[in-house]
């Protein structure tokens, strides 16, 4: 069964830097487009970034120029690079393969506080 398994997260203090990893299993990067989505307590899972089979990018407004999405297709790897990170980017963050009704990650928790 195709997985997704996502490494990376922890704590940073506001204004540093994390980068979340996610390893695909299952040969699925190579069908479908990747994303990363976050969720914080309280909130709905929101859409962070796209990254398309021919790597075309995509962002939320409120991350772009702060997040960038990335992929190693040699490695079915996916990345998300986050820098300058603030309070507020504290969630549960997902990497996903096809969409909401696709393949999930398990999730890792980003915690940006000082």
């Amino acid at each position: 069964q195709a997985q997704l398994v996502q490494s990376g997260g922890g704590l940073v203090q506001p204004g540093g830097s994390l980068r979340l990893s996610c390893v695909d299993s299952g040969n699925i990067f190579s069908i479908y487009d990747a994303n990363w989505y976050r969720q914080a307590p309280g909130n709905q899972r929101e859409w962070l970034a796209e990254i398309t089979r021919g790597s075309s990018t995509s962002y939320a407004d409120f991350v772009k120029g702060r997040f960038t999405i990335s992929r190693d297709n040699a490695k079915n790897m996916l990345y998300l690079q986050m820098n300058s990170l603030k309070p507020d980017d504290t969630a549960v963050y997902y990497c996903n393969a096809g969409g909401s009704l696709g393949h999930w990650g398990q999730g890792t928790q980003v915690t940006v506080s000082s």
